[in-house]
C-alpha cells in the first residue's frame, strides 16, 4: 500500500495537503471508503479511510496509528555541496531510501558552492521516505561553516571520521567503526579538504578513513558511506 505524508495529523479527522490530495484522487483514483497509509514524518504511521475524495483536500478518519522502532544506531553525514544542485538532490534521494538520519551541508575552504535550496532537498527527502516505505523524515541542517561543527560539543559522544583523497590511508571506514554507535562523517568538495581543515579535525577527534580504492565524486561518496554504516548495522 502506498505512503503518503501530512506533517500535522488530528484524529479522528485529518486532511491531506492539495499535492497529496490530487496524487490521491486523480493519479491512484482512490474513491471514498479507500483504506491508505499516512506518515507524519516523526515515526508514526496512520491508517486512515478516505471519507471525501476532494483533490484539493482529501479528508480522512483516523483508524489507527503505530509508532516505528528508532535505529541503534545514528549515522550523521556532513557533506560540501556539489556545484551542481542536481547531484545534491540525487544524493539526497538514494541515502534517504538507504536510511540515514541527519544531514548537514558544510561551508569549507575548497567548496564549490555554499548555499543550497534547503526547501527542495527536503521535498527530495519526503519524496524518498514515502517511495522508501519510512516513517521518520531525516533531519536536514543548512550550511554550516567547517570549524563551527568540528567545535560543537553536541558530538562529544559520537564515532567521528573525516574522509579525504590520500592514498597513504591505512583504515577503511569499516575498519574503524563499531556497530551501534552514533556516527559523524565528513566528505569534502570535490577540491578535497585542506590541509588545514584535516588538521583541525584530528585536533577534535576526527579520524581518517578511505571509503574504497576508487576516487569518488562528492556525493557517490555521501552514499558510499551511508551505506557502509547501514551494512555495519545490518
Amino acid at each position: 500500500m502506498q505512503l503518503f505524508f501530512q506533517e500535522s495529523i488530528t484524529s479522528p479527522t485529518t486532511y491531506l495537503t492539495e499535492e497529496e490530495s490530487k496524487h490521491l484522487i486523480r493519479v491512484l483514483r482512490k474513491k471514498k471508503g479507500d483504506q491508505i497509509l499516512v506518515t507524519d514524518g516523526k515515526g508514526m504511521r496512520y491508517t486512515c479511510v478516505l471519507d471525501q475524495a476532494d483533490p484539493k483536500k482529501a479528508s480522512l478518519t483516523v483508524l489507527s496509528s503505530q509508532e516505528a522502532e528508532k535505529d541503534p544506531f545514528y549515522i550523521h553525514l556532513a557533506i560540501a555541496p556539489t556545484k551542481s544542485p542536481d547531484r545534491m538532490e540525487w544524493m539526497v534521494e538514494k541515502i534517504t531510501e538507504v536510511g540515514f538520519h541527519e544531514l548537514t551541508l558544510l561551508d569549507t575552504m575548497h567548496g564549490e558552492r555554499s548555499f543550497l535550496k534547503i526547501d527542495r532537498l527536503q521535498k527530495k527527502m519526503i519524496s524518498a521516505c514515502k517511495q522508501s516505505i519510512k516513517w521518520r523524515t531525516p533531519t536536514l541542517n543548512g550550511t554550516t561553516k567547517l570549524p563551527e561543527l568540528l567545535k560543537s560539543p553536541d558530538f562529544a559522544e559520537y564515532q567521528k571520521f573525516i574522509a579525504y583523497v590520500d592514498e597513504n590511508h591505512t583504515h577503511h571506514l569499516l575498519d574503524l567503526a563499531k556497530a551501534g554507535g552514533k556516527y559523524l562523517i565528513l566528505i569534502g568538495p570535490e577540491g578535497d579538504f585542506d590541509p588545514k581543515e584535516i588538521q583541525l579535525a584530528f585536533e577534535h577527534g576526527f579520524q581518517a578513513v578511505s571509503l574504497g580504492k576508487s576516487r569518488l565524486r562528492t556525493e557517490t561518496a555521501g552514499l558510499a558511506a551511508v551505506q557502509m554504516l547501514q551494512a555495519l548495522n545490518r
